[in-house]
């Protein structure tokens, strides 16, 4: 225990701070006991709703169209453009602010407008709509704005090769590339041209080629190629493009001779194949693209009134992915979006599971005399029934296990419905919550635990030994050398974060299993289950050495950026310090991953991480402070701060409990002394952009990140001077 007046000082600080954010969490909790804070993104999403609304003639009440235009309105930036993310480095972004544009005028505002004049000073500055990206493309092409032939070739008959199809089949690539690929390949296929409202005219609708024409260098020539010059491809060696866009070429010439005798069977396959994935709910994946699943549907003779049609619509209200602002109140950011908007996707399990850790984090040693926190008892007892056990139906299984079709279900989705697609990081998360609320043989030989445990034993990668999100394998990166790739982003392969999420939960698992007195019956039933949960660790920890950046970090794939997952990485390496041989591997890759956090700490106590690092290595661990991240550099410097680490990990200096303290003040200092109402508590602000979507393309803002993660740290810091051990685990 560390004992000192400083540090008894900054263990009331703290304490205080746990207290204040204990009471919002209690103040933002649902009525069933879940968690699920607004995720904003950037203004394509809400454009892209618009477009299908209109595409399809649907109606917007004048209430929702002042929230979309107010949406849109409040996150346009001074230069008149929209960004991927607030105070992005790059400033704006042009296929962002065309959406926008487009969204803007489809809802009447008139291109006079200052927002307009603007938008459209900022587009022809940057190249006109010409330089716009594929995904775009395509918005623009179902209403006719530019020609299909400047639409890369998406054949639908990707459908029909088989999963052990070399090269190129539907399951090479990423979940989130999978349900957006197959709705796309109908829409190439049918090339829609749908009418546009007329300004100035209700309800008026036609088709009409000019109604973006202001945004063109040149509008008499909107015939632009997609590809890159066969000859640039050559000068950069890009073979593999230049194969790809050949082949693309091919398809041009077979599409316009008509020789696909299989096009009209692969359409029916595509539709079964969008059918069978469709949740109860309505949803696909749990995103917000259900609108390209069901503009292809309805391509493929679907009505609006037919049950997947309607199903669809209605999940987009119902699991509440239309996010209406109500109030400044409790706005917590300056970027804080306004009015009527949609958001990529909702996450309430993620949060749920988060804000538990929280509040097991930041328990009292002793169980309180009136019982378990109802907090935490309430939000496990909504969760632990949304495992997911058994596949989609008897007819159809899940994507993850056509690789692995001997895996038995046992993960958790990140969404309210999403049995498709469970992931790595819910569930491992999942995991630790119900370990460390009930560290009882009970609970460490449960079949909810087995399950977890066992499916994430299965998702782990073969070829490197780390873990992905949602898929495994799942690493054919030359994938996004195809025409119609965008954001780098068809694949789902392994990354640090999430290899260090799951280390952590395993070692939590590892460390109750020896604490266990009583193994007899315990041991004898799971004991290939535990083998085998070591024997993941050691291969997963050559994962981790391998991935190891030059300078000591690990990459972040789904959180901003190298603090995020050189935290990760760290929490998961603190179970494996001590042992054999390959167990002191761990301790040297820890000690680079500390000495790393503490030379990238801020002069005022804090971390923080541009999303520029995520294009130029040399930002890594640079940008002003946040909430966020400074807890995730915390949690990853705090194991090592005991004195029988220290030498191993720190030098032998003692600077790192300095640092650790440093850093516990700013998180006091910052948090919001705003009170939201009596008895409400607090929170912390963060105005940046810290979750990430697609690394250099689509970015999240987590409105909960910069809450339950501070409440982590808090809470292992008191643990800490309280000479507990960091998990709760006596």
């Amino acid at each position: 225990m560390i004992n000192s007046d400083p540090s008894c000082q900054l263990l009331q600080g703290a304490s205080d701070a746990v207290h204040l954010a204990t009471q919002y969490a209690k103040h933002k909790v649902q009525p069933d006991g879940h968690w699920c804070g607004p995720l904003p993104s950037n203004a394509t999403v809400t454009a892209e709703w618009i477009i299908f609304l209109q595409a399809h003639q649907l109606p917007i009440s004048d209430a929702d169209r002042d929230g979309y235009m107010l949406h849109f309105l409040s996150t346009q930036q001074t230069g008149g453009s929209w960004a991927i993310a607030p105070e992005y480095p790059d400033g704006g972004n042009l296929s962002c602010t065309i959406e926008a544009y487009f969204a803007l005028k489809m809802l009447g505002l008139p291109p006079t407008h200052t927002a307009m004049l603007r938008a459209r000073d900022f587009v022809l500055r940057h190249g006109g709509i010409e330089k716009m990206r594929n995904f775009t493309r395509i918005f623009l092409a179902m209403f006719g704005l530019l020609p299909w032939s400047c639409v890369p070739q998406m054949p639908p008959e990707l459908i029909l090769l088989p999963s052990w199809f070399p090269g190129i089949n539907i399951y090479r690539f990423a979940s989130w590339a999978r349900v957006a690929i197959v709705p796309f390949t109908l829409i190439r296929t049918h090339e829609p041209v749908y009418a546009l409202p007329v300004l100035d005219r209700n309800q008026l609708y036609q088709v009409q080629p000019d109604f973006l024409d202001e945004l063109w260098l040149d509008p008499g020539t909107k015939s632009i190629p997609y590809a890159v010059p066969i000859l640039r491809l050559l000068r950069q060696a890009k073979l593999l493009a230049l194969l790809f866009q050949l082949a693309d070429l091919v398809l041009c010439l077979v599409v316009w001779c008509r020789l696909t005798p299989l096009r009209r069977y692969s359409l029916l396959a595509c539709t079964q194949w969008l059918l069978e994935r469709q949740e109860t709910s309505g949803n696909w994946a749990g995103l917000y693209t259900v609108h390209l699943a069901i503009t292809a549907l309805l391509l493929q003779g679907y009505s609006l009134s037919s049950d997947p049609v309607r199903r669809g619509i209605a999940d987009l209200h119902s699991d509440g992915f239309l996010f209406r602002h109500e109030s400044q109140s409790d706005s917590n950011s300056k970027h804080s979006k306004q009015g009527l908007w949609m958001q990529s996707c909702v996450s309430p399990v993620w949060d749920t599971f988060l804000m538990v850790r929280a509040l097991l984090d930041t328990a009292p040693s002793n169980t309180p005399p009136d019982g378990p926190n109802p907090l935490i008892t309430n939000a496990l007892a909504w969760a632990r029934p949304r495992q997911i056990t058994t596949h989609p139906s008897p007819q159809v299984q899940a994507d993850w296990s056509v690789p692995r079709p001997r895996l038995p279900p046992g993960g958790w989705a990140f969404e309210y419905h999403n049995a498709q697609y469970p992931d790595v990081d819910d569930t491992v998360i999942g995991l630790l919550d119900c370990l460390l609320h009930d560290p009882s043989p009970a609970t460490l030989y449960s079949p909810l635990a087995a399950r977890a445990a066992t499916w994430l034993l299965g998702m782990q990668n073969r070829r490197d030994g780390g873990w992905a999100a949602f898929d495994t394998d799942n690493d054919s990166y030359w994938l996004n050398e195809l025409p119609f790739s965008d954001m780098d982003a068809l694949c789902d392969g392994s990354s640090p974060d999430a290899a260090g999420h799951v280390l952590e939960g395993f070692g939590v698992l590892l460390k109750l299993h020896a604490h266990d007195d009583d193994q007899k019956g315990g041991y004898r039933r799971h004991d290939q289950l535990f083998a085998a949960v070591a024997a993941s660790c050691r291969v997963g920890l050559a994962y981790l050495e391998h991935a190891q950046e030059p300078f000591g970090g690990w990459f972040g794939r789904w959180a901003c950026n190298y603090v995020f997952g050189t935290s990760n990485a760290l929490c998961g390496l603190a179970y494996f310090l001590d042992g054999d041989e390959g167990e002191e591997r761990a301790s040297r890759m820890a000690r680079r991953g500390v000495a790393w956090l503490r030379s990238v700490q801020n002069g005022d106590g804090g971390w923080g991480e541009g999303l520029d690092s995520y294009v130029d290595v040399a930002r890594a661990g640079r940008g002003p402070s946040t909430p966020s991240q400074t807890a995730w550099a915390l949690m990853g410097l705090m194991p090592y701060v005991n004195a029988d680490r220290r030498h191993r990990c720190c030098g032998g200096d003692g600077g790192l409990v300095e640092a650790v303290e440093k850093g516990v003040r700013w998180l006091i200092a910052h948090q919001d002394e705003r009170h939201f109402g009596e008895g409400n508590g607090a929170t912390w602000s963060e105005d940046v952009y810290t979750g990430t979507g697609f690394p250099g393309h689509f970015y999240l803002g987590y409105d909960f990140y910069r809450h339950y993660f501070p409440m982590m740290a808090l809470g292992r810091y008191i643990r800490m001077l309280e000479g507990r051990p960091l998990d709760g685990i006596s």
